[in-house]
């Protein structure tokens, strides 16, 4: 089945996850939009780490359907969905502390891209399109001056940015961005936030994140998650004023975001 553009490059529809006896994630449906950050809030527990696993093809779900580009990747495990266009990062920092910032980038370029026989060491780390790709990527986040340097000297908000950069080198259509913006200062924060805002034409993005002041700056909807379920989804004026949201989010009905 040939892939074809739609307006939500990723959906997802009566998404079930399990584990043992406890419901991690309970039917829950979401549409990623092209040109948008979608935001997904909840409180520690509610399910978003394992959804985003789960569209991700790092977890099998027990019901539902996962969607990209309108092909039908519900029973495809996470490499085939990274290479036909879905990118993502993680809550903790994920990578190569020993390696350069280009190196990384690189890397998550060239598992991008098929290859029919096997490189030699030396020959793939001197491939020129994976290469490109990774400068590209580096340049977009703002951090190519930074390519000759060892991760592990990176200070955490430019290791944070990295991991944005690795996720463009895969040239993804779709960005699931777990807690991008954890342990980030003021200034950090900022810089993110205008990253992602400037990656919005041409990729849909998953925003999980429990900065409240961020994810209303950034987000164009917002998808509320408790005990697994969605208990609402709109704009984020709506979120902000939606009772329902503000008493099991903080815990009492005249709180406000």
């Amino acid at each position: 089945m040939t892939a074809k553009a739609v307006a939500a490059p990723l959906e997802a529809t009566g998404i079930v996850r399990r584990f043992g006896g406890v419901t991690a994630v309970d039917r829950v449906s979401i549409a990623l939009a092209r040109g948008e950050v979608h935001a997904l809030i909840g409180t520690n527990g509610a399910g978003k780490s394992t959804l985003v696993n789960v569209l991700a093809g790092e977890l099998a779900g027990d019901a539902g359907t996962v969607a990209l580009n309108g092909v039908d990747v519900t029973r495809w495990r996470q490499p085939r969905r990274a290479r036909a266009g879905l990118g993502r990062s993680y809550q903790r920092t994920s990578v190569f502390a020993t390696f350069s910032v280009l190196e990384n980038c690189r890397l998550c370029a060239q598992a991008r891209r098929p290859r029919t026989r096997r490189l030699a060491l030396d020959a793939a780390a001197h491939d020129a399109p994976s290469l490109d790709a990774a400068r590209r990527a580096l340049a977009r986040t703002g951090i190519e001056p930074l390519a000759d340097r060892v991760v592990a000297t990176l200070s955490h908000g430019q290791r944070r940015t990295l991991e944005v950069a690795m996720c463009l080198a895969g040239e993804p259509e779709v960005l699931l961005l777990d807690e991008p913006l954890a342990g980030m200062g003021a200034d950090e924060t900022a810089t993110m936030l205008a990253l992602l805002d400037s990656l919005r034409p041409g990729h849909a993005i998953l925003l999980v994140e429990h900065d409240m002041d961020a994810v209303f700056r950034i987000a164009d909807r917002i998808t509320v998650m408790v005990d697994g379920a969605v208990i609402a989804s709109g704009a984020p004026d709506a979120i902000r004023a939606n009772a329902d949201v503000q008493a099991a989010y903080l815990g009492e009905t005249d709180a406000h975001f």
